[in-house]
C-alpha cells in the first residue's frame, strides 16, 4: 500500500490525538454490534473496479469496506487531514491483506491527487466540521471525473445548510437526495475530465 505523507494544516478542523483515539473506541464499539457501515456502503453505488476517494476518511471505517467493494480491479484512497487517520487505515489494511488501498494526507484543502482521480468521492460525516465549504468543494470537483460521482451527508448540521453551500459553490449538480446523503455530480468545463463512468450507477 502506497502512503503519500504531505504536510500539513488546516487550523480549526483538525481533532486532538485524543479526540481521535475516543471517536475511533466509539466507532469500533458501534460497528461491533451494528453492521451499519457495510449496508449503508453498499447504497453510494460503488461498482467492481471503481477508484474511490473517502475524503476524511477517519480509522478507515468505510475505506475497507469500500475497498472489497470496488476489488483487484479498482482502487480506494483513503484521506484526511490527520496523521493517525492513515496509520489507523494502513495497519487495519495490512492485517487484513488488502493491497487496493492508498492512504493520502491533506495539505490544508490540497489533496494532492491528480485531476479527475476518481469515479467517486465519499465525503462522510465531516462536511459539518469545514470551516471553508467552498475550498472544500472546489477540491472535491477537481478530483472527480466528469460524469463522476460526490456522496455528501449533513453529519451534525442541518440538510439546509447543505443544499445551501452545494448550491453556492456552483460547482455541483444534486443528482439525487435521500435522508441519509446526496449525489451530486461534477460541473466540468467542456474538454476536461478522463471520460465518463457509467450513467446507471
Amino acid at each position: 500500500m502506497g502512503i503519500r505523507k504531505r504536510a500539513l494544516k488546516r487550523e480549526g478542523e483538525k481533532m486532538s490525538n485524543e479526540a481521535f483515539r475516543v471517536m475511533t473506541w466509539i466507532m469500533n464499539v458501534v460497528d461491533f454490534f451494528y453492521s451499519y457501515v457495510g449496508r449503508r456502503a453498499k447504497t453510494f453505488g460503488i461498482t467492481s473496479g471503481m477508484t474511490v476517494v473517502d475524503y476524511g476518511c477517519g480509522p478507515g471505517r468505510y475505506t475497507m469496506k469500500f475497498a472489497g467493494i470496488v476489488g483487484d480491479r479498482g482502487k480506494v484512497y483513503a484521506a484526511d487531514i490527520h496523521e493517525m487517520a492513515f496509520e489507523a487505515v494502513k495497519k487495519k489494511s495490512l492485517k487484513q491483506g488488502i493491497t487496493n488501498i492508498e492512504t493520502v494526507l491533506i495539505d490544508g484543502y490540497n489533496s494532492g491527487l491528480p485531476d479527475d482521480a476518481a469515479d467517486m468521492v465519499c465525503a462522510l460525516n465531516m462536511f459539518f466540521s469545514v470551516r471553508k465549504p467552498a475550498a472544500l468543494l472546489k477540491e472535491l470537483n477537481r478530483i472527480t471525473r466528469r460524469g463522476g460521482v460526490l456522496v455528501i451527508d449533513d453529519g451534525h448540521q442541518k440538510r439546509e445548510k447543505t443544499l445551501q453551500e452545494i448550491h453556492g459553490s456552483g460547482l455541483w449538480d444534486i443528482v439525487e437526495e435521500s435522508k441519509d446523503h446526496l449525489r451530486c455530480r461534477p460541473r466540468k468545463p467542456a474538454g476536461t475530465g478522463k471520460g465518463a463512468v457509467p450513467q446507471d450507477m
